[in-house]
């Protein structure tokens, strides 16, 4: 790393970076990419590094991620049927200690959950949080978009119709939709329809019962899908066949929460890679570009001068690198252009940014944090992660990768 006056402008050397040949330089300034100049206040080297942009979550739960995870003993039919079976988990003591903690709290977890993974865009299904606009929160939320909970659910969240109408013009409206395998799940399409409310403003959650009729119909509505095998295979036992939406560039993947879904959006792209034939390049466009255009946030999910310095920087292992990556292998976290947590070999990039650091352990591997996020409270929801001993092998929270 080098350093001259102005290091409020970063140049990042000789990184491969996704979406382009060879080795490239790209600049960090007031929290865009720009083209790089000869007056870079800070250049680090990255040959041996790969860049891509910050990671998209297009769907999860934010405030239910420190829940005990929801296994059940077998498959649903749809998710009205697992939403039933799961009240009794309401009497359980490990939900209530966790249902006891304050919503902000909890919304701050889901959020660092993402960020350890890459992440650093949520769609976040349920309510905006004034809490979300806090520069100290963990990562960008989605905002300005209707939704709904289900169709077949008016217990909680706005109605359908009237969420759909409320919308703003050019916003995504997002609802479950189709999560099942059942007539019931077959036929919500069709009733979303009847009802004017499948449009191009239309994002619907996990689509499961989706014939290939309904796909057609979802593509020339210019309506997408958010993936999430991991949650649908274990309350269904199947998921959906991402093959045509994919290429019509009308998916994007999500993790769901911890309580059904998989660990993090790592874990997810590993999950997509075993149940599709879709290679790494277009796993990784599920997770960037793709759900930043469907979403409506343009400004993220690549790397061209004008975006948002949202970045992630691994270690070279080819242009699909980022399928099969532990977050621990994540060498750096970039969000706005300030380092957000990374590799104590980049300690002098978190301090010529002025981000001060906690030393942690993440799954075993030392890493800086920066200190806004370091709260004990916080860190000890995370398995995984202390900022305190390293972590034994048993404590290691990591499963095998794709």
């Amino acid at each position: 790393m080098s350093m001259d006056g102005n290091s409020r402008i970063v140049q990042l050397r000789h990184a491969a970076v996704h979406g382009r040949g060879g080795r490239v330089s790209l600049q960090i300034e007031d929290g865009r990419l720009g083209t790089p100049t000869a007056s870079a206040g800070m250049r680090i080297d990255l040959r041996d590094h790969r860049i891509y942009p910050g990671l998209i979550n297009a769907h999860d739960h934010l405030h239910l991620n420190a829940l005990p995870a929801y296994r059940p003993r077998h498959p649903f039919a749809n998710s009205y049927e697992w939403i039933e079976a799961f009240q009794v988990q309401f009497r359980d003591p490990a939900t209530l200690k966790a249902l006891a903690l304050p919503k902000a709290l909890r919304l701050r977890h889901g959020a660092l959950k993402n960020l350890l993974s890459g992440v650093t865009f949520v769609a976040h299904h349920d309510s905006w949080e004034p809490m979300f606009d806090a520069s100290d929160f963990p990562v960008s939320v989605l905002r300005d978009a209707g939704w709904c909970y289900a169709p077949g659910w008016p217990m909680y969240g706005p109605a359908m119709r009237q969420s759909f109408l409320e919308t703003p013009a050019g916003r995504p409206w997002m609802i479950h939709l189709a999560e099942g395998t059942d007539e019931k799940a077959h036929a919500e399409l069709t009733a979303l329809d009847a009802q004017g409310c499948l449009s191009s403003q239309t994002v619907m959650i996990h689509g499961v019962g989706l014939s290939l009729r309904d796909m057609d119909r979802i593509i020339a509505s210019h309506a997408a899908v958010v993936w999430c095998p991991t949650s649908n295979l274990r309350l269904l036992g199947a998921t959906l066949e991402p093959t045509r939406l994919a290429h019509a560039g009308r998916l994007a993947l999500g993790t769901d929460s911890r309580l059904t879904g998989a660990d993090d959006l790592l874990d997810e792209l590993c999950r997509a890679r075993a149940y599709s034939d879709l290679p790494a390049s277009r796993l990784i466009d599920l997770v960037t570009e793709r759900p930043a255009r469907i979403l409506g946030s343009e400004g993220r999910g690549h790397l061209a001068p004008g975006a948002c310095a949202d970045l992630v920087i691994v270690p070279d292992r080819g242009e699909g690198t980022l399928v099969g990556l532990a977050r621990a292998d994540i060498r750096m976290v970039v969000r706005d252009g300030l380092p957000q947590w990374g590799d104590p070999m980049f300690a002098a990039w978190f301090e010529a940014a002025g981000v001060p650091t906690t030393p942690v352990f993440l799954d075993g591997q030392p890493k800086l944090l920066a200190t806004q996020y370091a709260d004990p409270v916080l860190l000890a929801l995370e398995p995984g992660l202390t900022a305190t001993l390293p972590i034994t092998s048993r404590d290691v929270r990591k499963e095998a990768r794709c």
